[in-house]
């Protein structure tokens, strides 16, 4: 039965990967004592001891981690899966979202380190990974990403102060933050998806739990000045496009373009997919990735990660949506693995 040690477990990833563990009776859980909780010899050690271990920590406390085990070269120790933004663009480190094309998938599944993308980063790299190695976008192209995110996302002291009984007011307002485009996501996102210059990234706090929604706004011209894919047109372009490039996984569904006069992003909280769907028309169009910030966005894409790389289906343990008819949302099921 494999091992798993979580080091930080008190965060709000950590806590829900603690829960996801604890039910998974096929696997076993290593815990440290309070007494040793925050020491580093302890903690390495705990690493080397387990099959699997996740990291859910600060970006400092993952960097020292990681390096007292890359310290020891002679104990490599097991495998480690870190939630931080610390190694997300480290070249000994897969970047953990198999779907985005089988080089991600083979890397994590032969990685002894893996780097669980970032929530908002998880949409982007879906909508715009696809559509720059297919050549409709250029790397040069002028990407704007607008990320609407439930406020769990900023861990449990915004948790805290959004379910405060005496809170401000203004909390129940969208609030738009790292206003000044030095996002800790923009990295990544630039650097799987291989664009050329930063994309402005407006990520937007809103009084609600979990969720997310990601947009990209697209323009047919940007298309035409690629080549003849502009020429095919662009919302059901683009659909047929992310069709293609995510055919067979359970965990990404590519709905039909969408029609509904408001877009929900809350639809998928709770659960451990995504939904990739297109609005607009063929000159104008919004590219939207709609998934659960605690699921797809953090411990969900863990988990998967996890069960990849112990060999088992990567479904196991999660929640999703399974779309039997792209076409026809109220025909999708809830489906626990």
């Amino acid at each position: 039965m494999p091992s798993i040690f979580l080091d930080g477990n008190q965060g709000t990833t950590g806590l829900r990967l603690q829960e996801r563990m604890a039910a998974r009776p096929d696997l076993r859980l290593l815990t440290l004592s309070e007494e040793h909780r925050k020491s580093l010899p302890h903690r390495v050690a705990m690493i080397k001891k387990a099959d699997i271990a996740f990291l859910c920590l600060p970006d400092e406390s993952s960097r020292e981690l990681v390096g007292a085990i890359r310290a020891q070269v002679d104990k490599p120790g097991g495998i480690v899966i870190d939630t931080s933004t610390a190694h997300r663009t480290a070249l000994d480190f897969a970047y953990g979202f198999p779907e985005l094309d089988y080089k991600f998938r083979n890397a994590i599944q032969n990685a002894k380190r893996i780097a669980i993308p970032g929530c908002h980063a998880s949409g982007a790299v879906a909508l715009l990974y696809p559509l720059l190695k297919e050549r409709v976008l250029a790397p040069e192209a002028p990407v704007a990403i607008t990320s609407i995110t439930g406020y769990s996302g900023g861990g449990k002291a915004m948790i805290a102060q959004y379910q405060a009984s005496d809170r401000d007011p203004a909390l129940a307002l969208p609030r738009p933050y790292a206003v000044g485009q030095t996002h800790k996501h923009l990295a990544e996102i630039m650097e799987i998806c291989g664009l050329r210059r930063p994309p402005v990234l407006q990520p937007i706090v809103c009084d609600f739990y979990s969720g997310m929604l990601v947009g990209i706004p697209l323009i047919r011209e940007w298309f035409d000045n690629i080549g003849a894919a502009g020429a095919q047109g662009g919302v059901n372009f683009l659909t047929n496009l992310y069709r293609d490039h995510y055919a067979g996984q359970n965990l990404i569904s590519v709905l039909a373009p969408n029609r509904e006069a408001y877009v929900n992003p809350c639809a998928l909280t709770g659960l451990d997919n995504m939904q990739i769907f297109v609005t607009g028309n063929d000159e104008r169009m919004i590219a939207y990735a709609r998934f659960d910030n605690l699921g797809k966005g953090s411990s969900g894409a863990a988990v998967q990660c996890m069960n990849l790389r112990l060999g088992i289906p990567e479904e196991t343990g999660l929640v999703w949506r399974e779309m039997r008819d792209v076409n026809k949302e109220v025909n999708s099921t809830r489906k626990e693995v």
